[in-house]
């Protein structure tokens, strides 16, 4: 988006230089991710980096409410409850849709909000590897407030591990190395030495926690690093498994799952910026809006945008049954902002931030982009397209 480094990255881009920095990512956990990495990392302007800044802020003023809690109680599936949840999130996440307004300028719209953790190991890995093998400007960071490649991983230790022994702290998956951010868990493992754990194969002996290490050595569990998503586990019934995520344990969350609910699609309609698109409980709407088609329908518990219908009408909302599982929200017009050597590519960018124990407001720390040529952000919108994928976007101090 920075036009001139736009053109000077896509002159000197080659396909050969492409592939080696995808053969050196690959070489590092010797694990090949099974998602597209697109080809350009995304230069962002400074304007665009303000504005984005300014629309964390602006949600992150409804998630420190005091009665944020409160709000989101609806939220925590009947059933689901789980003890020892902490005060706030650990983890918070916002997507924006990269648009532009009536004046031309590029402005970001929220998509979505979460309060689950994403690929904070992996950003900084693919950041890294762009720079390897491409130009990018020193004076360009995909880090935020003042965070550098040390001080950034040391952030993510502090948070995750604390004082404990990182053998007792696992980040936590179901077949872990069978999921697409796999790699992700195996930055984490040599970043910070934590090891991932299958939930099938959790001990559990009382209210204490235990998995056998590689060397088949019992080790008990005092802090669980969550990448659970509760839409897979419940389809899981293959699973055998002792722990369950509602019963009492001797462990502490990082990332307590409560908050993979409360902020999620089920926050976005108490949101109110410029750079958040009105969105509205279908249960509670007794008019639709007029301009219907201009609207998009989506699932409260769903994740990776299943379930999203994008062409609606009166009729499909009336045929719904379970109303106080959707939200409508209105419809995002990314554009075409980001120049290839064929077709623009049109940008999402996710803002990760950090919310520390006891602070007054989480921080943004790093991002992750992803480039599309299709109808929707995602891989099966973007088949046999190139230069779309996951990236990272570069700003300026």
């Amino acid at each position: 988006m920075i036009a001139e480094l736009r053109k000077k990255y896509n002159e000197a881009f080659t396909t050969q230089r492409y592939q080696q920095m995808l053969d050196w990512i690959a070489e590092q956990y010797d694990h090949r991710a099974p998602f597209p990495i697109a080809e350009t990392p995304v230069f962002v302007p400074k304007a665009l980096k303000s504005k984005l800044i300014q629309a964390c802020e602006d949600i992150t003023d409804v998630i420190v409410r005091p009665d944020f809690k409160e709000l989101s109680e609806s939220a925590v599936l009947a059933g689901q409850r789980m003890p020892s949840e902490t005060p706030h999130t650990t983890f918070l996440q916002m997507d924006f849709g990269i648009c532009t307004d009536e004046n031309g300028e590029l402005t970001p719209q929220l998509i979505e909000v979460q309060g689950f953790p994403s690929l904070y190991f992996f950003q900084h890995l693919l950041a890294n590897a762009y720079r390897k093998f491409f130009d990018i400007p020193s004076d360009l960071d995909h880090l935020f407030n003042g965070f550098n490649e040390t001080s950034y991983i040391e952030k993510l230790r502090n948070i995750i591990i604390g004082d404990a022994n990182p053998e007792n702290v696992i980040l936590l998956e179901i077949e872990p190395e069978k999921q697409t951010t796999a790699i992700d868990f195996y930055a984490c493992r040599k970043m910070i030495g934590v090891p991932f754990v299958c939930v099938s194969d959790l001990k559990r002996e009382g209210n204490q926690i235990f998995y056998h290490n590689e060397a088949g050595k019992k080790i008990k569990v005092e802090r669980i690093f969550n990448r659970v998503i509760f839409d897979e586990l419940i389809k899981r019934d293959d699973l055998k498994r002792e722990f369950y995520f509602t019963q009492e344990a001797d462990v502490e969350w990082i990332g307590h799952p409560h908050w993979f609910f409360r902020i999620s699609k089920h926050t976005l309609p108490l949101l109110d910026s410029p750079y958040v698109p009105k969105s509205y409980f279908l249960n509670e709407l007794d008019i639709y809006p007029e301009d219907l088609h201009n609207y998009v329908l989506k699932p409260l518990y769903s994740f990776a945008g299943t379930g999203v219908i994008i062409n609606i009408n009166k009729h499909d909302l009336d045929a719904i049954s379970d109303r106080e599982n959707y939200i409508l929200q209105r419809k995002v017009s990314y554009a075409p902002v980001v120049e290839t050597p064929n077709e623009p590519a049109k940008c999402e960018i996710r803002m990760l931030m950090l919310w520390e124990r006891g602070a007054p407001r989480p921080i943004i720390v790093n991002n992750l982009a992803r480039l599309s040529k299709g109808q929707m952000v995602g891989v099966r919108y973007n088949k046999g397209k190139d230069w779309v994928g996951g990236s990272v976007g570069f700003y300026p101090a």
